[in-house]
């Protein structure tokens, strides 16, 4: 991905998104732009315009961590938009080639080690999976095989979070607040594309779902990044019903660019007997077998479809 384009985007969609009033300035007659003017951010930023014209334009360069921080302020950007734009600036000078995450291999490549299989394996109270930036399910235990078991139901979604989402039809029953998920896809990709702008897996699975997927392709001009560690998400499984799961995120420091997922259900709650149902339901031959060492596009784990 062209780092500059991204760049020139991503600081024109956050000018674009702040008005006068939420930067205490005076709307003033004849507004031409939405947002911001480029002056303003400026002035904000306490540089010159033309310098800013500079940054908003993708040089950035050899820019300073303060007049980085400057602009994150000027621009009122949160901890994802503010980690995205120092991802950005260390991408744009070549600072980022030992710290960014190792190129993750595809998961016909990639095994996990064993003992990763082991605590997945270990985790039975709810879904437990390893996915990386891009969205791929890497390594799951039998609970969230049988979780996603609509996932697994098309090999065309490849075992993947995103393509499921925007590609797949029943993705919006599982999904109740399916324009929230797509939401969050997007942001999680858009982050993963700032953090490791190189990865030619991510940029066709960008390219692809950009072409398939009208929701997704304007969701991905809107440069929307997010930290995304933990909450609570609501789904409908087609074997058990609603389920309404916390989820925590734990990047993985053994393998960078990796993040553990982790779903659990309130105790006492109907979801909670719900996991104990799927639990059940997963343990039946009916339910996905562990996940193969496939290719890319490789077959639904365990072939038959409940």
């Amino acid at each position: 991905m062209d780092n500059r384009e991204e760049v020139r985007e991503f600081l024109t969609s956050r000018r674009a998104k702040i008005t006068p009033g939420q930067a205490g300035l005076p709307a003033g007659p004849r507004r031409r732009v939405p947002g911001l003017r480029r002056s303003e951010v400026a002035a904000l930023a306490d540089m010159s315009v033309e310098y800013y014209a500079k940054l908003e334009r993708g040089s950035l360069a050899g820019v300073s961590p303060t007049v980085l921080e400057a602009l994150a302020r000027a621009l009122r950007l949160d901890d994802a938009e503010r980690a995205h734009l120092l991802n950005l600036a260390q991408a744009a000078d070549g600072s980022d080639a030992l710290t960014r995450p190792r190129r993750r291999r595809t998961k016909d490549q990639w095994r996990p080690h064993r003992s990763l299989q082991w605590t997945l394996d270990a985790i039975t109270a709810g879904p437990a999976f390893v996915r990386n930036g891009r969205m791929d399910i890497l390594a799951a235990n039998q609970f969230a095989l049988a979780f996603y078991s609509d996932l697994y139901a098309v090999p065309g979604n490849q075992a993947n979070l995103a393509r499921f989402n925007f590609l797949d039809p029943a993705s919006r029953r599982f999904y109740p607040d399916w324009d929230l998920f797509a939401d969050v896809a997007v942001a999680i990709l858009r982050t993963e594309a700032g953090r490791n702008p190189y990865d030619k897996d991510l940029h066709d699975l960008v390219g692809e779902l950009s072409t398939r997927s009208d929701d997704f392709r304007t969701r991905w001009s809107a440069h929307d990044v997010r930290l995304h560690g933990s909450g609570t998400k609501r789904f409908h499984h087609h074997v058990v019903g609603d389920l309404t799961l916390a989820f925590e995120g734990l990047e993985m420091a053994a393998e960078p660019g990796l993040t553990l997922t982790v779903y659990a259900a309130e105790p006492g709650s109907v979801s909670e007997e719900g996991l104990r149902l799927l639990s059940s339901w997963a343990a039946t031959p009916q339910a996905p077998a562990p996940l193969p060492h496939s290719s890319e596009g490789g077959t639904r784990p365990g072939g038959a479809n409940p």
